[in-house]
């Protein structure tokens, strides 16, 4: 499978390590009144969706950057690619 890097271009998945649901940038408030279980849920409730899906990528073995991978599960194609610091700004700036 081959990942298109948004600033490297076409690399080999192997080059990645996967870490699981795009999710996992929305960390819960650690001061908010459910803390304990927003992130009991956080660390151990995940989806496993056949289909499209937006998940986290580590460049370990290039630039050791983090990429939120759009992809489909089914059939393994790459959808689109973003910086993932790019995506935890964005929706920090929308209020997400």
């Amino acid at each position: 499978m081959l990942i298109p890097h948004p600033v490297l271009g076409l690399r080999d998945a192997r080059e990645f390590t996967y870490l699981g649901d795009a999710r996992l940038i929305d960390r819960p408030d650690p001061s908010a009144p459910d803390a304990e279980a927003a992130f009991c849920d956080y660390v151990f409730l995940r989806d496993n969706p056949a289909g499209v899906h937006r998940e986290l990528w580590f460049h370990e073995q290039g630039d050791r950057s983090w990429l939120v991978v759009t992809r489909n599960t089914t059939t393994h194609e790459v959808l689109g690619t973003e910086v993932a610091r790019d995506v935890a700004l964005g929706r920090k700036r929308s209020g997400r």
